[in-house]
């Protein structure tokens, strides 16, 4: 809930921008908040995570995928992420989240996203997500890829994922929520 007022505020300036492809990449102009620094006055690692929903936001909501998900009742959800960083944005600085789909894969879709300074990149992170029923289930690719095609894109138009975001999601993911997974060290 701590990013609530910039998600408002992101999908209402978003209604107003451009319309997008999905495979156009997009930018949010921001600024480093004083909630988002921590006590060495740049953004938070954990902060960034947040951010970038913001860029996922815009860019499902210029292409359209954000009404249409809402209207058949889906949400997106994040299965994995991660994080690289090279420099640090600091408190007042301007910056942008820009956004792009890369693509689907059998289960998921994939997107990479950046906090740029000044043409400069700073933060790159990969996320990869799925969207969720109503009922819980994950919504299959096919109903996507339908969803895609009514509103004028193709699903198969991406720049595409690299084989290495595989293997890393292969090496990191949990089992099915289905399977018990106790914990232990």
């Amino acid at each position: 809930m701590h990013l609530i007022f910039r998600t408002v505020a992101t999908l209402l300036k978003s209604r107003r921008r451009s319309r997008v492809s999905l495979w156009e990449p997009t930018s949010v102009p921001l600024r480093a908040l004083l909630t988002d620094v921590d006590i060495a006055w740049h953004i938070n690692n954990g902060q960034y995570f947040g951010l970038f929903d913001l860029g996922r936001f815009d860019l499902m909501d210029r292409c359209g995928l954000w009404k249409e998900s809402r209207k058949r009742g889906w949400l997106p959800v994040v299965q994995a992420e991660q994080i690289a960083f090279r420099r640090s944005v600091e408190f007042g600085q301007k910056f942008s989240v820009d956004t792009r789909f890369l693509g689907f894969d059998e289960r998921s879709m994939w997107l990479e996203q950046r906090i740029v300074v000044d043409g400069e990149v700073y933060v790159r992170g990969y996320i990869c997500g799925r969207l969720r029923a109503k009922d819980g289930r994950p919504v299959s690719n096919e109903e996507i890829a339908d969803a895609v095609r009514s509103l004028g894109h193709d699903p198969e138009g991406g720049p595409g994922i690299p084989e290495w975001l595989h293997e890393w999601r292969r090496n990191i993911a949990l089992p099915s929520s289905r399977t018990p997974v106790p914990h232990t060290w």
